[in-house]
């Protein structure tokens, strides 16, 4: 495969942008409402789109690893900051009813709320920004370093995960 240049990534990563959000769009992500709706489990549509992003997600990335354009390198794991992030993401994210991604979306076709949500997003990366090196130390304590399988077990050897949650137990007989 040929090495892109500057402009081809940035146009290429402007095109994938604009079709995103244009999907988000024609889901009806982009509205607060659905995000809303997912937290308080009115409504399920986020929870389907992410799950059918993570399984093509995983296909695209095993395609790539085949080709040896990609490799798996686990980041270290942090479970202070993994957990701090979580909870400051999940709290923006019910206050605003957006996520990045949906609150672009929104903002791009004019939603007022899906401005401020960018808005708040950016002041919260720039605080962050701007005291990490003083957090640093807090959310790197208790570092477990690079979590991985013990030894592996490669994709053809593993049990697929779906077996195990489909496949019925046999029914238990119970006399007298």
């Amino acid at each position: 495969m040929a090495e892109m240049n500057e402009s081809m990534r940035n146009a290429l990563g402007l095109a994938t942008g604009v079709v995103f959000g244009a999907l988000l769009q024609r889901g009806r992500l982009a509205d607060s409402r659905t995000i809303v709706g997912q937290l308080t489990g009115d409504d399920s549509r986020v929870a389907k789109t992410m799950g059918t992003a993570v399984a093509v997600g995983a296909l695209g990335h095993r395609w790539l690893q085949r080709r040896g354009l990609t490799t798996d390198e686990p980041k270290p794991m942090n479970p202070v900051g993994l957990v701090g992030g979580a909870a400051l993401f999940g709290a923006g994210m019910a206050m605003s009813g957006y996520c990045p991604g949906t609150a672009a979306a929104a903002a791009g076709s004019g939603r007022r709320e899906g401005v401020w949500a960018m808005a708040g997003m950016l002041a919260a990366a720039t605080l962050f920004v701007a005291t990490y090196p003083r957090l640093k130390k807090v959310l790197e304590a208790g570092t477990l370093g690079r979590v991985t399988v013990p030894g592996g077990t490669s994709a053809r050897a593993a049990t697929p995960p779906l077996d195990m949650v489909v496949r019925p137990r046999p029914a238990e007989v119970r006399i007298g």
